[in-house]
């Protein structure tokens, strides 16, 4: 099974993340734990190149996209696609929805672009994902709790209306496979209510 988990910065997609793989390993179940940008040594510097605050020169929306689906397209080589084939279950911290809701909803970049992408580059989708939604200003102080804030982290919070009416839109158009979970709840809930999904 491959699960990714979606949400804007700070509702708490790690620590349900680390909960779900402590309990499949509890059940004896063969489960890893990656994430994007990044999952392989390759895709991690690309990460750094994303997440980085100290470019000399602005990264174009279109720059940002398609080293994104570079990452991405090596993790789904060297580590989703080899896992799932030895019957693995995959836990993504983001996948191609955050995307869609960062670089289309969020910066204004053209559908067809991330279409075309997924189209050529991604050969297999989350079989359930899980939404996290928070109050953007909720979500940026716990983000900001945690200390220095990545290049994402320090855009504005109209940006962030913009990126989780993106996730919206998924959850309204593919509500069979992206599941809402409140993140305002105290974490025990949340992984409550997502194992309730699973089960």
């Amino acid at each position: 099974m491959f699960i990714s988990f979606e949400g804007t910065e700070g509702v708490g997609k790690t620590t349900l993340i680390r909960t779900l793989y402590e309990y499949f390993q509890q059940q004896g179940k063969d489960v890893i734990l990656t994430r994007e940008p990044g999952g392989t040594p390759l895709a991690e510097q690309i990460r750094g190149l994303l997440l980085s605050v100290n470019h000399d020169e602005q990264m174009s929306s279109d720059t940002e996209l398609l080293l994104m689906y570079a990452a991405r397209a090596q993790h789904l080589e060297q580590v989703i696609l080899p896992a799932l084939a030895q019957g693995k279950i995959v836990l993504c911290d983001r996948f191609t929805d955050s995307s869609f809701a960062y670089q289309c909803a969020g910066r204004g970049l053209s559908r067809e672009k991330l279409a075309l992408l997924n189209e050529n580059f991604v050969v297999k989708m989350p079989d359930v994902t899980f939404w996290l939604d928070a109050p953007i200003e909720t979500g940026m102080s716990r983000a900001r709790e945690r200390g220095a804030l990545d290049r994402f982290e320090q855009e504005k919070v109209s940006f962030f209306e913009k990126v989780r009416s993106g996730f919206v839109e998924i959850q309204q158009r593919e509500s069979q496979r992206m599941k809402r979970l409140d993140a305002t709840q105290a974490p025990e809930k949340v992984f409550a209510d997502a194992l309730t999904y699973l089960k």
